[in-house]
This record gives structure tokens, C-alpha cells and sequence, in this order.
């Protein structure tokens, strides 16, 4: 069986790479040269970890390969991924254009059976959507459309695909859904769970898992806030609701707030989605706000701790949304540093991937070589991101740096008494 992937970017790329180690030919295609030209010399356009040598290796085997011909690779492919990206729009919708162009170019050269499979994130109903019109370019050509949404975290992708919680498999084409088996044949015979059902239905799944893990968060930085109130710890709450079965302890920590690709954009697509249905999905628009007013909170919470913005320089640990990927789309980081700077806050900061993209967005900031290099001088540092680097870092050698000894912990990373052993003010997030 041979797969084509229209779209290098983070899924496409990522599930490319996946399929072809489950020994499948696939080939990755991209309207941007440059990025095609990159990835067939060995580099990767993004951080990921384990991909640079997992494509390498693929590539070797001549299982993978990629190219910008999107037409012949058509004509070539049995199964038709479409990976675009499904940007949010002005309105809150998902921007489906990629994913029109892509179906009009498979409607046009198409020469005998495919089957073509959804992996972007999309609104309820766009796989009816592309049906219509690939068969308006198609003519009587056979094919079938399949909704197959990914669940890929950044930081830990390929561990995710190769080891997933669960494959969705939309489709009302009980012969697609078949190949769609024989594509995950590998994951079947490790008794990963397929969770087949109709194309709406797998779209759904998508936006409600990601509106779920999102309201979680926002609920437990409710609850962290409520804690510094009341004198309680919110690790310790955490931890006692997490043990309950029914709760589970994953996305119980509380800090800055939820950022990245997916979740800003997907709880947004899918209030909209439920307003395009005559529907307030109110949970959802509260997690968004609650999102929203907690990096405002952060700020604050960093103005009483300095004692006030002027004439302050702060040193930044972690640009990125999360430890290990260079993303900072919707980053909390960046969020709070633009309401720093427009408080005339002086910022020098570090990340371990994400410098080179913060480069281009923010030239006022100091971006400097090392975490201990943002302390000098500084009137305080700031953990942002909850990288394993920060995790450890040598308290004595931060305090003969810094100008004061201050450490704002975003992320609840270090133990209040051992910091303040060390002579620090000490200010995390939901603890005394």
C-alpha cells in the first residue's frame, strides 16, 4: 500500500514519518519548496524530539521521501492523507482553505479508487464537505472519505502515534474503514483500541478531548487561585482529587494557563461550532476566559512581588507553551512578557528551543546563552516553562547573580522551603 500526506508540517510530518516506520511507502508532499528542500536534506523545520533521526532513518530505507508534486503523487497513492493546517480565523472558525484546495486537487487527479482521510482538525461536517467536493471535480470516479483525527502532543508525538490511547476511524464506507485497519494493522495487533464510528461523530471526538483537557486546566487554576486565598496548597488538592479514579491526576497542574496550536483554537472552533448550531456551549466559553484572565493574574502577581514595574529588569526562564517543542503559538510566556514590556519591564531571556523563533517576534528582549545568564543583574527571575534544565537549577549561583533574590515560580516546580532556605522570596502559584 502506498499513502501520500498532503502537508509537511507538525501532523503530516510526524504521521509520514510513523507510517513509513510501520513499513509503509509514504511520501510527504508540500507546496513549500524550501521546507521540502530542508527536510530532503535531514533537517526538520520544528523541534521535536526523535524525529530528526526517524525520518533520517526512513528515508534511508526508502520508505519515506518527499516532494512538492502533488498531482502525480495522487495518481501514485492508494490512501490520501489531508494534514493542513486549520488556522483560526477572525470569526473563531477554523480556516478550511488548505482543505478545499487540497480536495479540489484530488477530485481533479484522481484516476481509480482512493481513500481519502481527514487528519487535520476540522468542524463537524467537513468531511461531507470535502465528498462534495472532490465528486464535483471527480466525476464518476470512486472514492471514500474518512475522518481519522490525530492526538499528537508536542514533546512526545511519535511516542503518542506509535503508542496512542485510542485510533478514531470515521466513515460511512465499511470498505474504507477496512483499509483504514490494515494501515494501523500494526497498532490493532497491540491491542490499541479503534474506536470506529461516522464521520461527524469522529470529528466531534477531536474538539470535545481537547475543549475537556482545557477546561481542566482552567479549573484547576480556579482552584489555584482560591488557594492562595484560603491558605490551602494546591498541589495537595490537586493530588487528593486526582486520586480519584473518576478524575484522573493528568492536567491537574496549575500555573500560567493553556496555550500551543490545539487548544486555544480548538475550544474557539468549538464554541463556534455549537453557535453554528443554535447552541451556547457556555463550559467551554468559561475555560477561554478563565484562560484569559489568568495570565493577567500572572502579571499582577509579578508587579506585587517586584513591588512595582519601574525601572525593573526580570529574568526569563522557558519561552515556548511547553518543555520540549519550540512552539510559541499562544504561549503563556509571551503573553505575560508583552504585558511586561508594556510596562516598561526590561526582560533577558532563555528557552532551550524556542530563542531563534522568539528572535523574529520580539526584538526588545535580551536573549541570552544560558539560564543563569538571564539573572545578572535582574530584579528577579521567572519560570515560565517547566523545562527539565530549570528543574535543578543552583540556587547559590542565581542569588549572587540577581540584584535581589527573587524567584517567581509559574510552574510549582520547586519546594518552597528549600528555595527560601536559600535566602529567596518565593512566589509559585495556588501554595503559601
Amino acid at each position: 500500500m502506498k499513502i501520500c500526506m498532503i502537508g509537511a508540517g507538525y501532523v503530516g510530518l510526524v504521521s509520514g514519518a510513523c507510517f513509513a516506520e510501520f513499513g509503509i511507502q509514504t511520501l510527504c508532499i508540500d507546496k513549500d519548496a524550501s521546507k521540502i528542500k530542508l527536510l530532503e536534506k535531514g533537517e526538520i523545520p520544528f523541534y521535536e524530539p526523535g524525529l530528526k533521526e526517524l525520518v533520517a532513518k526512513n528515508v534511508l530505507q526508502g520508505r519515506l521521501s518527499f516532494s512538492t508534486d502533488l498531482n502525480r503523487s495522487i495518481e501514485k497513492s492508494d490512501v490520501i492523507f489531508i494534514a493542513c493546517g486549520t488556522p483560526q480565523g477572525n470569526n473563531r472558525e477554523a480556516d478550511l482553505s488548505a482543505i478545499k484546495e487540497a480536495a479540489r486537487t484530488i477530485g481533479r487527479n484522481m484516476k481509480g479508487y482512493k481513500v481519502i482521510v481527514n487528519k487535520s482538525t476540522v468542524p463537524v461536517g467537513t468531511g461531507e464537505m470535502v465528498k462534495k467536493i472532490i465528486a464535483r471535480h471527480a466525476g464518476e470516479k470512486p472514492f471514500d472519505v474518512v475522518s481519522n483525527p490525530e492526538f499528537l502532543r508536542e514533546g512526545s508525538a511519535i511516542e503518542d502515534f506509535m503508542r496512542p490511547n485510542r485510533i478514531v476511524m470515521g466513515s460511512d464506507s465499511q470498505k474504507a474503514l477496512e483499509v483504514m485497519k490494515d494501515l494501523y494493522r500494526v497498532l490493532y495487533l497491540i491491542e490499541t483500541p479503534f474506536v470506529m464510528t461516522g464521520l461527524r461523530t469522529a470529528e466531534l471526538i477531536k474538539y470535545t478531548s481537547n475543549a475537556f483537557l482545557a477546561t481542566k486546566i482552567s479549573f484547576i487554576n480556579e482552584v489555584a487561585n482560591l488557594c492562595e486565598l484560603v491558605g490551602a496548597d494546591v498541589q495537595m488538592v490537586a493530588k487528593g482529587m486526582g486520586l480519584d479514579q473518576r478524575i484522573g491526576s493528568k492536567f491537574l497542574h496549575a500555573g500560567p494557563g493553556f496555550g500551543g496550536s490545539c487548544f486555544p483554537k480548538d475550544t474557539n472552533a468549538l464554541v463556534k461550532i455549537a453557535e453554528s448550531a443554535g447552541y451556547s456551549f457556555q463550559l467551554v466559553k468559561t475555560a477561554i476566559q478563565v484562560n484569559e484572565k489568568q495570565k493577567l493574574r500572572m502579571i499582577q502577581k509579578i508587579q506585587k512581588a517586584l513591588g512595582g514595574f519601574k525601572n525593573k529588569t526580570l529574568g526569563i526562564l522557558g519561552l515556548s507553551f511547553k518543555p520540549n517543542t519550540d512552539d510559541l503559538r499562544e504561549s503563556p510566556a509571551l503573553a505575560i512578557i508583552e504585558g511586561l514590556l508594556k510596562k516598561g519591564v526590561s526582560i533577558q531571556a532563555y528557552d532551550p528551543a524556542g530563542m531563534e523563533k522568539a528572535r523574529e517576534l520580539y526584538k526588545k528582549i535580551s536573549y541570552c546563552e544560558e539560564p543563569y545568564q538571564t539573572a545578572r543583574g535582574a530584579d528577579g527571575i521567572v519560570l515560565m516553562t517547566e523545562w527539565n534544565e530549570f528543574r535543578n537549577l543552583d540556587l547559590a549561583r542565581l542569588k549572587e547573580l540577581l540584584k535581589a533574590p527573587l524567584l517567581i515560580d509559574l510552574r510549582n516546580v520547586y519546594d518552597p522551603q528549600r528555595v527560601r532556605s536559600h535566602g529567596f522570596t518565593y512566589i509559585s502559584v495556588g501554595r503559601q
